[in-house]
């Protein structure tokens, strides 16, 4: 007999290699026919597991993100088996779930259609009617590399073939016809899976490589319910209307050009006045909180990178110019400004004295982005962030950090993002050595130093393990677009290794010369993502002071536009964004114009306001406000602008 601890901390006694599902069916049937998967002693695993001694078992629902998983990664084999079905010469890339559903890559002789994804959901409908059980086995790596050689699956050769240096047995997931290399966990049959959609198509690169072969990626979704997917996709088709790509094409706020490139968007006027408007801000804020401004170049030599490490951890994801082999100089964009704001650190001998110094830079930098990542603004080659590099002593790095995290909350609280963002302490793999620099200990150190002050600041946050950068642990500050897709929008990173590397010294109070700690932080992040993101959360529809345009002015008649453009002069001379449209257009027309634009505030004039010396406003959300003076417009105006005010 074995004791088997379940939810809330009850025990209940059972016969030794029970499994998880028939625990499950003892609790009840309802319970069993909702669960997709288990924890054993923490440990996510499939139902079918046979429980051998005492432990602490987790029944997983739907409801539970690792259960999404399981139900999502049974229905990615699912679509493969209905691809192999109608398309026996396809090959089989990978087929993971992800945050929001599932995707499959296949090499096929051309990409499928729209038509072709009708066929392959009619085709994994049958499949999930025919009920077939999944069944888990195990082969050494040998018999798994023949076994794929022999059924054509070169892809999965290939992962099998790395796998198989570290001696274990390699697992597969057989359902009918269907066999797929696979570590698991799944469903214990294909039944539940009823309500399902293939969302999207797309070209992705094998394993992310442009080098590497293209392969067609069928998206996908599916739900225990029927209702629960009409919810979701109901949300997707809202999701489409706040698109940024969409709207920001509409709003004429940015636009791209295949002769340029991808991911090289074209900021145009309004775009760009947001941007510039969020950057006056950012920059006016740092130097209010002490910060240093300083300019540095957009390319080094590569012996600058080879110093800060970047080269040979990050060199993949750079633009290179020229042949180390053929050239004697060899030159990179920068992907970074921290190893150039360390040379201003660098320009004369530091002492405690000069501690904190804090260096911030609104930076152009460049990164090679995959094909297949890059997203509208939110994932680009070329960008710019408000970036900042503080070096501090021990004793100060938890004020500093503090100090940075008060910043970020504060420009996300002003542009109205707070509420909707989520913090990642972002840690090192020790088991992935080659990505990383610097000691075991060196790290234990560094990420038992950023928990405490993270814990001492009282911050909420989960754990990412594998995600920080190659010199430090870093805060995540994580944000979703609109389909549900989390990307980092601000990070503060803790360095205790780079100082070294670059001799970056102060001499302490008892005259010794020691390294300092260094902060990486931005406080706003990458602008176009913040833009992309503001587009999102507002519509389009920016708050007064971001707004490209503030107020437009729509003259009734031809005989107004005197009194318009007079108008539009006092308000420009109180630094009001306004527009006069002089078209001769019925003025309803020019207000339903205005208001797809998102104009904050219409000013129309008439025969009887100009006699009367005063203006009618309309406001974007309230509506008709009424007859007021310029003056009366004037004081409201600025007041929500100096306010930053979110309506």
């Amino acid at each position: 007999m074995i004791n088997v601890e379940l939810k809330g901390g009850v025990v209940k006694e059972f016969e030794a290699n029970i499994t998880a599902a028939e625990v499950a069916k003892s609790l009840g049937a309802g319970l069993y026919k909702a669960c997709c998967a288990c924890k054993v002693n923490g440990e996510v695993k499939d139902l079918r597991t046979e429980l051998t001694e005492d432990c602490k078992l987790e029944l997983l629902t739907f409801d539970d993100q690792e259960g999404k998983q399981a139900f999502w990664h049974t229905c990615s084999h699912v679509l493969a088996q209905a691809v192999k079905n109608l398309y026996p010469d396809a090959k089989l890339g990978i087929g993971p779930a992800i945050d929001n559903g599932f995707y499959y890559d296949f090499e096929v002789k051309k990409p499928f259609t729209a038509e072709d994804l009708e066929k392959i959901k009619a085709e994994m409908k049958a499949i999930v009617k025919s009920g077939l059980e999944l069944e888990r086995f195990e082969l050494a790596p040998d018999e798994a590399i023949k076994m794929l050689k022999e059924m054509g699956e070169d892809y999965k050769v290939e992962l099998c073939e790395e796998h198989s240096g570290k001696g274990e047995n390699i697992s597969f997931y057989k359902q009918g016809n269907y066999t797929d290399l696979c570590a698991g966990p799944h469903l214990m049959s294909v039944a539940p899976l009823k309500a399902f959609e293939l969302t999207n198509c797309t070209g992705a690169y094998w394993r992310g490589d442009a080098n590497n072969a293209q392969l067609c990626r069928v998206y996908g979704i599916a739900f225990p319910k029927a209702s629960q997917l009409e919810e979701y996709l109901e949300k997707v088709e809202q999701a489409k209307l706040r698109d940024h790509n969409k709207i920001g094409r509409e709003l004429e706020l940015f636009t791209t050009s295949d002769l340029i490139g991808q991911g090289l968007p074209i900021l145009l006027p309004k775009g760009a006045r947001v941007i510039q408007l969020l950057q006056r801000f950012v920059e006016d804020e740092e130097q209010k909180r002490g910060w240093l401004l300083t300019k540095t170049p957009f390319m080094a030599k590569s012996d600058l990178y080879k110093v800060s490490g970047h080269w040979d951890h990050y060199q993949d994801g750079m633009f290179v110019f020229g042949d180390e082999e053929k050239d004697k100089e060899v030159f990179a964009l920068r992907p970074m400004t921290c190893p150039f704001q360390y040379q201003a650190y660098l320009n004369r001998g530091r002492s405690y004295r000069d501690l904190p110094l804090r260096y911030n830079e609104t930076s152009t930098l460049f990164r090679n982005e995959a094909s297949g990542e890059m997203h509208g603004l939110i994932r680009v080659r070329q960008f710019t962030i408000s970036e900042g590099h503080l070096m501090c002593t021990p004793e100060q790095l938890e004020d500093e950090f503090k100090s940075c995290l008060e910043l970020a909350v504060f420009m996300l609280k002003t542009l109205g993002l707070y509420e909707d963002v989520t913090f990642r302490f972002s840690q090192w793999d020790p088991n992935n050595r080659e990505k990383y620099i610097g000691t075991v200990e060196q790290w234990d150190e560094a990420q038992g130093i950023m928990g405490r002050i993270l814990d001492h600041l009282g911050l909420e946050y989960s754990i990412g393990i594998d995600e920080a950068a190659f010199y430090g642990p870093k805060l995540d500050i994580q944000m979703k677009n609109v389909y549900g897709k989390e990307d980092t929008i601000i990070t503060i990173q803790v360095d205790q290794l780079l100082a070294e590397k670059f001799g970056m010294v102060y001499v302490d109070k008892d005259g010794s010369k020691k390294n300092p700690y260094i902060i990486h932080r931005t406080s706003i992040g990458c602008y176009e993502r913040t833009l992309a993101l503001l587009i999102e959360k507002y519509a389009g529809a920016f708050p007064m002071w971001l707004a490209p345009t503030q107020v437009k002015i729509l003259p009734i008649a031809d005989r107004h536009h005197d009194a318009a453009f007079d108008v539009k002069k006092a308000l420009e001379a109180q630094g009001i964004r306004v527009e006069v449209d002089d078209r001769s257009e019925k003025v309803g027309y020019k207000i339903r114009e205005a208001q797809l634009e998102k104009v904050p505030y219409m000013i129309i004039l008439g025969d009887k306001d100009i006699e009367n010396g005063t203006i009618s406003v309309r406001a974007r959300k309230a509506g008709d406000l009424g007859a007021m003076t310029v003056e009366e417009f004037l004081s409201r105006a600025k007041e929500e602008i100096d306010s930053k005010v979110i309506n």
